[in-house]
């Protein structure tokens, strides 16, 4: 895990510059949102999440987030169905500020072309350079 100023940036994930993160396990991807995104928003108070076997189509949206701050809408960082939604996150959205790579994982998606859509997101490296973009643009 690298840290850009205040964000952690952690290894063996994609990014999208929507602010989500993938991880890839198996033939499927398991989705959240970036540390950089719920620190942006701040108390995350409401989550919005599609149902099970609701098809996605990267790059648009699927879900929204609500918090003290704004409303925000959730972008698929990959296309396919989704097989698995966290419904802790549903019922605590608190812990999308509290552990954004971890518990608060948001959908697990069986992907329709992975590997096309995986070059339109960034590895680790490009990630963290775009984080430190971010933070220079603040």
């Amino acid at each position: 895990m690298v840290k850009v100023e205040e964000y952690d940036v952690p290894e063996g994930l994609y990014y999208s510059k929507d602010f989500t993160w993938i991880r890839v396990e198996d033939q499927k991807i398991r989705v959240g949102i970036t540390d950089y995104a719920q620190k942006a928003l701040r108390e995350i108070v409401y989550t919005e999440l599609p149902d099970i076997e609701t098809e996605v189509k990267q790059n648009e949206p699927y879900g929204t987030l609500e918090s003290v701050k704004a409303v925000s809408d959730l972008i698929a960082p990959v296309s396919g169905e989704i097989v698995e939604v966290n419904e802790e996150v549903l019922s605590h959205p608190e812990i999308l500020n509290e552990d954004p790579y971890g518990r608060a994982w948001l959908l697990i998606i069986k992907p329709s072309n992975l590997q096309t859509e995986l070059a339109n997101l960034m590895d680790f490296d490009k990630a963290v350079e775009w984080h430190k973009a971010q933070v220079q643009g603040k």
